[in-house]
């Protein structure tokens, strides 16, 4: 069983709930509609995790990543991905000096925009692997390596990158490895009738709002070890692995429909991402643990880049998103309903 939360840690879930809601309103003065985008944007930063933002041109993909960074009150940073841009135009590099006093040379390291708070990869799939791979490193160790000299990066850290899912031509699809490093795969999608209308209108008449942060950087930071501290129930952590483990056709209890439309399924860091973010999610909206609900939940975001489907699947149409609501039909226990 896990443990009970102590009483300092439920009056910091009080505050944060309240402090959540009033990102939101604020948020809204800018961003219309796109609550669910909101949300699973707002429990991969609380959750220490990157996030992908996968939708068409138009969609408020950067205005919202821009604003997330206002109201946070963190540093900002956009990185247009372009097939010429290279490895130290995202790090950084050294830069050959005369030392005035000295007169002798020396390097000194000019940092490059990934020395951030909130990083926007924006349309990462225009760039080369090689300058992909550049932000690999940064990713997972919070520092870059230039010169053989790590530097480290400003916290807290998070990569948030764009991607568009129809001009293929030209780009340079992600790596499994680097993909797997997101915690998230957000789809942004287009706005409703009514919600549309309220964007024309609001842009085409209104001032830019104007915003005021909500909570620093180093409040951030609370919040993300306050989440590694809420327990999770036994039955909760069985059903993330349990759901992770059965994305995975080669495991002789795999369902068939996973056997006959997976390639490849997700690894291990998937259910530690599904446990990490349902906690976030728990604590967000104002509770003091995590339930398989929660999990259910988050199970698009986090596993829909890691379960690759057959050339079968992707002839027939069959999503990876697809795949993921008849293991959550399949799986998840009937008594528990969404949160």
């Amino acid at each position: 069983m896990a443990e009970s939360v102590n009483t300092g840690d439920r009056a910091q879930i009080e505050a944060l709930y309240q402090s959540y809601q009033t990102l939101k309103e604020k948020l809204g003065r800018v961003i219309v509609g796109q609550e669910s985008v909101i949300d699973e944007l707002l429990i991969a930063v609380f959750s220490r995790g990157h996030a992908l933002l996968v939708g068409v041109p138009g969609v408020a993909k950067t205005l919202l990543i821009s604003t997330v960074s206002r109201v946070l009150d963190l540093s900002f940073k956009r990185i247009q991905f372009t097939p010429d841009l290279m490895p130290s135009d995202i790090t950084g590099s050294d830069v050959l000096e005369e030392d005035r006093t000295t007169g002798k040379r020396v390097f000194r390291f000019v940092k490059g925009p990934i020395f951030a708070n909130m990083i926007l990869a924006d349309e990462i799939n225009r760039t080369p692997p090689k300058t992909q791979a550049a932000l690999l490193e940064a990713m997972q160790e919070h520092r870059v390596t230039v010169g053989g000299e790590d530097y480290a990066l400003p916290e807290p850290f998070f990569v948030l990158a764009t991607q568009n899912p129809i001009e293929q031509e030209g780009t340079y699809p992600l790596p499994e490895a680097q993909l797997d490093r997101f915690l998230f795969n957000i789809v942004v999608g287009y706005p409703s009738k009514e919600e549309e209308g309220a964007v024309i209108r609001r842009v085409t008449t209104s001032e830019p709002a104007e915003l005021s942060p909500v909570l620093s950087g180093e409040q951030v930071m609370r919040v993300q070890e306050l989440i590694r501290r809420i327990p999770v129930a036994d039955h909760v952590i069985d059903f993330a692995r349990d759901l992770t483990r059965a994305t995975r056709p080669a495991e002789p209890d795999a369902p068939d429909f996973v056997k006959q439309m997976v390639a490849w399924g997700a690894g291990p860091r998937a259910g530690i991402s599904l446990v990490t973010a349902a906690k976030a999610r728990a604590v967000l909206k104002g509770r003091f643990h995590a339930t398989t609900a929660d999990i259910a939940a988050v199970a698009h975001p986090v596993l829909r880049h890691r379960v690759l489907t057959t050339f079968n699947a992707e002839a027939a149409g069959v999503k990876s998103d697809a795949i993921i609501d008849q293991l959550l039909q399949k799986l998840r226990p009937a008594e528990e309903l969404d949160i």
